[in-house]
Parts: C-alpha cells; structure tokens; sequence
C-alpha cells in the first residue's frame, strides 16, 4: 500500500459519510462497513525447477443483497487482505451505482507475475480456484480478470472450476478468451466506460474536450485503452504516460497507437523516441484537461493534490485518490468522476457476459457498446443529479445512490 495509507480505512470513512448524510440506522451502517465473508488460504504450488513454493491468497465476498458476488481477481507482490476488502467494498457499490443485479467481491494471491512461467501460473490459478471453489458459482460468487491476471488466467480458472463440479459453468468466470464464451468488448471496456462517463461530464460542467490534452497514469490494459479512445472518441491529444519503470513527456503530443505499439513490444515506455522521459510523480500535475489515473491506490494524496492542474480526473485505478485529497481537488474545481463510477466500464460488460453465458447467445460488438454507453450514461447522469440536489462532490453523490440501493437490499431481505 503506497503511502501506508490502509485503503480499507479509507472505504470505511467514504461509506461512514454517505450513511450519515442517508440517516442509516446504526445497524444497516455497521453492517455496510464490513465484508459478509473472508476466505484466506495457503497454496502449495509446484515450481518448473521442481520445487515447491507456498502462496497465501484471499477472497471476500463484501456483500450479495443484491445479487451474487463479482470481483476480479489480482495477483500482485503487494497486495493485502486490507487492499481486497476495499476493493471487495467498492466493487459493491461499483455494481449499485450502474444498477445491475450483482453484488460486489474481491480476490488476490500475493505474488509476482512477472517472475512465473506460464506453467507456474496456470498451476497457481489451479490451485486458487481448488481452494475456493466451493464459494464460486454463478449464484454464488463471479471472478474476473484484474490486475495482472489476463483472459488464459481466466480460462484455466473455469476449467478447473468445471472439472470440480463435473458440468459446464462459462459464466462462473468472467473476462474469458471469445473461444471460450468470453464477451466482445471486454478488452477495452473499463477505459471505454470511463471515456462515456467523462464525455458526459465534460457536457454538464461546460468544458471542451476536442483538443484538450490528457495524461495517463500506469499504461497497462485501462491505460492504453484509456489513450487510444481518449484520442479517437473525444478527440483529445495524449501528451504523458507513465508506468513502473518511468513516464515519458511530449506537450506536442504522442500518437496514442505509437506508444501502446511501443509499450506491447518493450514491455516500456523508456526509450520512446518522439518523448522526453519525466519523474513518473510529475505526470499527475501536469496541466492537462483530462488525467486518468489507471495505476493503484493512493496515488493522489493530501500531499500532492493541491498540484494537480486538470480540469477532470476520471479514476480508471480502484482507490487512486485519498479522502483529504478528493476534498483538496473539489475545492480547486476539479471535477472527479469517482473509481466505482468511471471504472464500471468493466463490470458491467462483465455482466453482459454472465447473461450471454446463460442464454448461450452472443451479441454483436456494437450491441456490446451501445448497451455500455447507455449504462454509463445513466448511471453518471443519476450521481450527478444527486450532486446537485445534496450539493456534495460526486464522489459522496456517488456513494449516496449506491449505498442507499444496497441499504434497501438488505431491509427488503430482513437482514436489519
């Protein structure tokens, strides 16, 4: 966790906001702080040198009253039980706000990718889903790909998920190959959700986005797409791009294919030609338009965000920006578009696959991103009506529309 700021503090003290402002009974707002279940496991995977090395691994399931539980799964050195259960939170209210019958999950195995084969890491997504597999389902619980966990990891996570129940499940697992039952435009759906969002806000809050200037933070899936469309659908130009190893600096503007072409073939944005190299913390105050921060968490805090010089910044990262911060930025005019509301890009065609799984009929790419832009669209004109109406900053409106949803849940179920 950047900064040692425990993300799961942070999703507590947001949700602590919206239930006061709602006039939550102190039973709905306690249980709403806290995942419904936790799994933690150990795994003992084989190595391609013949020895054994020993993973631990998590899952949590935060809350399924309104529907099964939908998370991604992330394999990162890093990660924690805290760090899945904000994102297992978030994801809650990820699926809230754009108002589709899920609930929200989260999985993590601690690792580093990048050090592992393609064997090894075919054995550690086997092993996971052995462990766990009695908490997934269609009803019960949908992982999906995160960060750095891909369409063959998930593919080798419902084989073996099918292999233990004895039936053909597809929509157990979500972000699958197309030959396997996975969706068209899944690949790009997180960005392109977060392109539709920012679109719509650009409209309400009078600002000009064609030929406006962008930078993008963490050059990964989110990122590159981030680019590419932010180029070709709003027609703003891409100056910087960071990603772990560096960022790279043209105000004239870099070709968004270019880099991503670039990006794919070194593994790096160093070395790219028409670019000067900049410290990765300068990208984020950068004086540009738009600023898509598809890293990780906490990337923008008290400390750098009175910096920060865009006109909106659209999380495409879970968590990048801290409480002190999101109430720096809205001071200075920043228009935020909030992580479970930009980002939801990828959840949702996430469900779109779950119900063509189900029905065993698949829809053509453009009903893919029609369907996506009229969810997205919705879902950001309702929180920005709250907005306006509880005049609050859009991520507390955000959180007022998807908690109030969830909270309903759980009383029509009789839970509190």
């Amino acid at each position: 966790m950047s900064g040692k700021v425990n993300p799961f503090t942070i999703a507590q003290q947001q949700l602590d906001v919206a239930a006061e402002k709602l006039g939550l009974d102190p039973a709905t707002h306690e249980l709403l702080r806290w995942p419904m279940q936790e799994i933690k496991v150990v795994l003992p995977v084989k190595m391609d040198d013949g020895t054994t090395r020993i993973f631990h691994a998590f899952r949590v399931q935060y809350n399924t009253a309104r529907g099964p539980a939908k998370g991604g799964v992330r394999w990162h050195p890093d990660e924690t039980l805290d760090t899945v259960r904000a994102l297992a939170a978030w994801m809650t209210w990820k699926t809230s706000v754009v108002d589709i019958p899920l609930g929200g999950g989260k999985g993590g195995i601690v690792c580093n990718p990048k050090e592992l084969s393609e064997t090894e890491k075919e054995r550690l997504a086997r092993a996971y889903v052995r462990a766990i597999g009695r908490a997934l389902g269609v009803t019960k619980d949908v992982p999906a790909p995160d960060v750095y966990t891909t369409p063959q990891i998930m593919a080798w996570m419902m084989d073996e998920y099918e292999t233990m129940v004895g039936e053909k499940h597809p929509g157990v697992i979500t972000g699958k190959p197309l030959p396997l039952g996975g969706s068209q435009g899944r690949i790009d759906a997180t960005a392109r959700g977060g392109i539709y969002v920012t679109r719509e806000a650009a409209k309400v809050f009078g600002i000009n986005l064609q030929g406006g200037t962008m930078a993008v933070q963490g050059f990964g899936n989110a990122g590159q797409h981030a680019a590419l469309l932010g180029e070709e659908i709003l027609g703003l130009k891409l100056v910087a791009a960071s990603d772990s190893k560096g960022a790279v600096y043209n105000p004239s503007g870099i070709k968004a294919k270019a880099l991503v072409d670039h990006k794919l073939k070194h593994d790096t944005l160093k070395g790219f030609p028409e670019a000067e190299e900049i410290p990765r913390e300068a990208l984020l105050e950068l004086d540009v338009t738009v600023l898509f921060p598809c890293a990780l968490e906490n990337a923008i805090t008290k400390e750098n965000a009175p910096r920060v010089r865009c006109r909106i910044l659209c999380e495409l990262a879970n968590g990048p920006t801290t409480p002190e911060a999101d109430e720096i930025l809205y001071d200075k005019g920043v228009v935020v578009l909030p992580d479970f509301l930009a980002n939801a890009g990828g959840v949702t065609v996430s469900y779109f696959e779950q119900v063509q799984n189900a029905y065993n009929f698949y829809w053509e790419l453009r009903d893919v991103h029609q369907r996506l832009d009229d969810k997205m669209t919705n879902a950001f004109r309702g929180v920005y009506e709250m907005s306006r109406r509880e005049k609050v900053n859009m991520r507390q409106a955000a959180y007022l529309v998807a908690v109030a949803r969830v909270a309903e849940a759980c009383k029509l179920r009789g839970w509190v």
